[in-house]
């Protein structure tokens, strides 16, 4: 397949490869503009990208459409497929770009703020302004369908107009289409508000958009999580702290967060002084730091913290457990010298590493580096700080891209997406490196001369918000959890309680008295009724006891999803799932819609 790149040259790309499906994309995204162009005249257009799985264009209709609208405009799509209009790259001068798009506000915007070399590619009598690359024609663009519409402020800014934003994806051939449209079925499936609420894991109130309620089921997944964690950072040698939830101003003063996030904060007065709900745990972290005087002996000090925070997200932006108004994060920071960075970074991707592993989630890494603007310190300190990330990249011989212009207000960071059962990527864990708040706190250390010097600062998050990981592992599991995290793990069912109750009703005690968390079904419904109850519960292992398993003291019991049965003595189930749970072994289903 051969696309015409940046610099207008013409370059040939295997088909199966991630480039080529985003030049298919983003060829894609471009005949959905044309088609829009022509059904509705009046529309002006503002990004239109490809992205991870498909594309989406910014449009700023004059009357609002919907996804009824989708199939009138992918007829028309297609009808200009088929045309096979050549793709032409055109580069025009800056006064020739602003009077192509004279009529077109959020054209003229960009065209602005370009200081290089102005590209637009035109198909048929369809212009847009674009840095490429594309296909050579619309001849390959057969297989594509609009997936979904939402509002997007132009660039991303709430001060700007809300444009409606159309998602769709595009591939080479129909049967790939199909197998991603039967995908994201599968994701509707395993959405995690559905599952939070067959599972009564968690629910939302009116009362509280936006603060979600924990039941018990959630408690039991939410607090296996936390002792996971808690056992991973005993084993890395961290110290355990709390800090307030509430804050003076003057504190967010000093961390910089009052000029830099009020907006995302709540704030209240308290004896007339205001004050702050935390969103973040660093300020606090680093009054624990300075609670007492430091040795260069002590450092590296590593204090972990599941920290609650709160954060004002805007109404519209709230979703279930990704995207709420307060969680716990499972937030440590570093304090170390400078000859110990490199060490100490290094053993924190380990450290990630040992986590995401147990989940069975691949991850890879990106380097966010100084923003343009609105950042704080000294530019060389994040020259520096940028390169110590890179040396403990390369020395873990991790493969990373660089995200540029994406790191905190106070320092650069790694940025580690996992990538799910379903295919989606999700931003998780953070490595921060902050030579900034030492200083503006004046944190220090007393070196092997008797001098006072300012330790380098780590922020670290491994699964971000525990809300938003538990909602990642519903939907990665499909709310089938592993037999350690299940919130009930084993049920038992008699065949009939006349004559197997009491048997079941001994393993029941000795499995809770072990630790376990097993449900005694004695209920009268058909066995049949409680074994598929017991499915749409996705509890992982269901005994089910009968006259043989009485007789000769035996358990007979199936996996959640598996046809087979097993059958053995009460002793052998002990020692297989006491090693299951303790070991952390997931048995992947075989349909976890089932």
């Amino acid at each position: 397949m051969k696309i015409i790149n940046h610099l207008g040259e013409i370059e040939e790309i295997k088909k199966d490869s991630k480039e080529a499906f985003l030049t298919l994309n983003h060829s894609t995204s471009h005949l959905l503009a044309q088609a829009i162009s022509i059904l509705y005249p009046d529309a002006k257009f503002g990004f239109g990208p490809s992205i991870d799985e498909g594309f989406y264009y910014d449009i700023d209709f004059k009357n609002p459409i919907n996804d009824t609208d989708f199939a009138k405009i992918e007829a028309k799509m297609m009808e200009l497929a088929k045309t096979n209009e050549k793709i032409i790259r055109q580069e025009v001068s800056k006064s020739e770009a602003l009077e192509i798009f004279k009529d077109n506000p959020y054209k003229i915007e960009l065209i602005n703020e370009i200081n290089d070399t102005i590209t637009i590619f035109k198909q048929g009598d369809f212009v847009d302004l674009c840095a490429g690359p594309h296909l050579l024609s619309t001849e390959m663009i057969r297989h594509f369908k609009l997936l979904s519409i939402a509002g997007a402020y132009w660039r991303g800014n709430s001060d700007n107009k809300m444009l409606t934003r159309i998602y769709g994806t595009s591939f080479f051939n129909a049967q790939d289409l199909n197998d991603y449209l039967n995908i994201l079925e599968q994701r509707k499936k395993r959405d995690h508000r559905l599952l939070g609420k067959q599972l009564n894991l968690f629910m939302i109130s009116e009362y509280g958009p936006g603060f979600p309620f924990w039941l018990s089921n959630g408690m039991i997944l939410k607090n296996e999580l936390i002792n996971f964690w808690n056992q991973q950072h005993i084993k890395y040698n961290y110290q355990f702290i709390e800090t307030p939830i509430i804050l003076s101003r003057e504190l967010w003063e000093i961390s910089g967060h009052w000029d830099h996030y009020r907006d995302n904060m709540y704030t209240l007065k308290i004896d007339e002084k205001d004050y702050a709900v935390k969103p973040m745990n660093c300020p606090g972290s680093i009054l624990v730091y300075k609670n007492e005087m430091h040795s260069y002996r002590d450092l590296p000090i590593r204090l972990a913290e599941l920290g609650r925070v709160h954060r004002h997200e805007a109404s519209g932006a709230l979703n279930g457990l990704f995207r709420v108004r307060t969680f716990t994060q499972d937030d440590a920071h570093i304090y170390c010298r400078r000859d110990q960075l490199l060490d100490e970074i290094t053993t924190l991707l380990q450290f990630f590493d040992d986590m995401y592993k147990v989940f069975d989630l691949p991850y890879h890494i990106e380097l966010s580096t100084r923003p343009e603007k609105d950042f704080i310190g000294d530019i060389s300190i994040w020259n520096e700080s940028e390169e110590i990330l890179k040396k403990a990249l390369e020395a873990s011989n991790k493969e990373y891209k660089i995200n540029p212009g994406d790191g905190a207000f106070y320092g650069p960071k790694l940025d580690f997406k996992l990538k799910d059962s379903m295919g989606r990527i999700w931003q998780c864990g953070t490595i921060q490196l902050d030579m900034n708040l030492p200083k503006r706190f004046e944190m220090y250390y007393i070196d092997e001369n008797g001098e006072k010097v300012e330790p380098i600062m780590l922020h670290r998050a491994c699964l971000g918000s525990l809300e938003r990981f538990i909602a990642i592992l519903c939907e990665h599991y499909g709310g089938a959890f592993p037999t350690w995290l299940a919130p009930v793990q084993i049920d038992i069912l008699p065949v009939n309680n006349n004559y197997h109750l009491d048997y079941c009703k001994k393993i029941f005690d000795e499995l809770k008295n072990l630790g376990f968390r097993p449900y005694l079904d004695d209920s009268n419904e058909k066995l049949s009724y409680r074994l598929r109850n017991s499915q749409v519960k996705k509890v992982p292992i269901t005994i089910v006891i009968g006259d043989n398993e009485v007789n000769q003291n035996q358990i007979t019991f199936r996996r959640y999803s598996f046809k087979e049965n097993q059958t053995l003595k009460f002793d052998e189930f002990l020692k297989l799932i006491k090693e299951e749970v303790e070991k952390k072994i997931y048995y992947k289903p075989n349909n976890v819609n089932s």
